[in-house]
């Protein structure tokens, strides 16, 4: 993994922070508590054998969650064990990027997207009814600032909500979700630029957002956006474990 992949993945775990980590032997374990895959993955960061592998499987169990892991692109020794052992691949994941003056050329829409600290209630309710529920919602509250929730409206009428939290330069987007009805509109890309409008005026430099290869939707508009792949990553779960995390 290059330095400046590292950077990204430090931006994740800095801006869609875990209830808790663990450092044991040479995993970091985190704790969820129903916040989804990304705040519940052990990570490796250090030489481990099949007996560490166990030791983890283990610790995650205590702590109430499937063992599951991270897998990096410096990890294929990890994948390659995870998968002898019964580990199913599940969500592939693309992480774009761009340097934030590429979002910020355009004025917003008078009364199109606004970056707003706390939430507002109709926020909330555009997350719950994407599946963000209260449990993620708690990620972006213990996330430290700077940060800004965003909101969207299209002809006037509640249509978006987003968050955005910024880690050594770089403006990380989290849980930008688009009203079914008012998709297709381009309100997407207006909030990606008032994030990196408001990111801008906090000192970010880059801004950046994970999407699932299978989220064609968000991965569509960011290739519009001319954001770039900058890295992948995917999770391995025990079969049988793959309840929502």
């Amino acid at each position: 993994m290059t330095d400046d992949l590292s950077d990204y993945f430090e931006a994740l775990d800095a801006t869609w922070p875990a209830a808790s980590r663990v450092e044991a032997g040479p995993w970091l374990l985190r704790e969820g508590r129903g916040g989804g895959k990304r705040v519940s993955a052990a990570t490796a960061h250090g030489t481990w054998d099949e007996g560490d592998l166990s030791a983890a499987e283990d610790a995650m169990r205590l702590m109430g969650q499937a063992p599951l892991f991270m897998v990096r692109p410096e990890d294929a020794a990890l994948d390659t064990a995870l998968d002898r052992r019964g580990y199913e691949r599940i969500d592939p994941v693309q992480l774009w990027s761009a340097p934030i003056e590429l979002l910020t050329d355009l004025k917003l829409p008078r009364v199109t997207a606004f970056a707003i600290w706390e939430p507002l209630a109709i926020m909330r309710e555009i997350w719950e009814a994407g599946g963000i529920g209260a449990e993620r919602q708690r990620v972006m509250e213990r996330a430290p600032a700077p940060k800004t929730g965003l909101f969207g409206r299209v002809s006037d009428k509640p249509a978006g909500a987003g968050f955005c939290a910024i880690h050594n330069g770089t403006a990380m987007v989290h849980a930008l979700e688009i009203a079914p009805e008012h998709r297709q509109k381009g309100l997407g890309g207006w909030m990606m630029r008032c994030a990196a409008l408001w990111a801008a005026q906090n000192g970010a430099t880059r801004i950046a957002v994970a999407a699932t290869e299978e989220n064609t939707g968000a991965n569509a508009l960011y290739a519009a956006l001319k954001m770039e792949v900058v890295g992948h990553y995917h999770y391995r779960i025990l079969n049988g474990d793959c309840e929502e995390m």
